[in-house]
């Protein structure tokens, strides 16, 4: 964890503390990146994934892109 973990995130001393998010080795964010797209309804695409159709999110996304 420590070495996937990018350098601007990584706290000024000692070492990055879980919860820390990976999809295989890519960083994905920490817990407050993690719960900032949950209140968004982006979750799925924080975790590089796909909305499910009828989601909040895939509804979301609809409306952007019209």
């Amino acid at each position: 964890m420590r070495e996937n973990v990018p350098e601007d995130s990584r706290p000024a001393s000692g070492n990055p503390l879980p919860p820390r998010l990976f999809n295989d080795s890519r960083y994905l964010g920490d817990y407050d990146a993690f719960f900032e797209a949950r209140e968004n309804n982006a979750v799925y695409a924080f975790l590089g994934l796909t909305a499910p159709p009828g989601s909040k999110e895939a509804e979301a996304l609809a409306k952007q892109q019209a």
